[in-house]
């Protein structure tokens, strides 16, 4: 026997927000879109992706501790209004939901 198992090894990525370590089927990929962070729901838009666990918590966490601007090695803010849709947080300034 060569000793290799069969069940295959899920690849871990951290999440900015947090910094805990998550199978990365289990975390939002988010790219930089001129100057705005955008979810990459299916993983496939180009260039540098951070990984976010889709929790408003881990994404208020990244917000306040810079951490988009440091992951993507931009300068300046980075709008976060798309983002925060996806992941369930309202924007910020905006209007609470009613309920119906």
């Amino acid at each position: 026997m060569s000793g290799r198992t069969h069940a295959r090894a899920c690849p871990e990525r951290t999440c900015v927000g947090c910094r805990q370590r998550s199978a990365r089927n289990g975390l939002l990929r988010v790219v930089v879109v001129g100057e705005h962070c955008v979810p990459d729901l299916r993983g496939t838009l180009p260039g540098r992706g951070a990984y976010l666990h889709p929790t408003p918590t881990c994404l208020e966490l990244a917000v306040r501790r810079r951490a988009f601007p440091r992951a993507f090695r931009t300068q300046g803010p980075l709008g976060t209004g798309e983002l925060r849709q996806a992941v369930g947080g309202d924007a910020p300034g905006a209007p609470p939901a009613q309920a119906r």
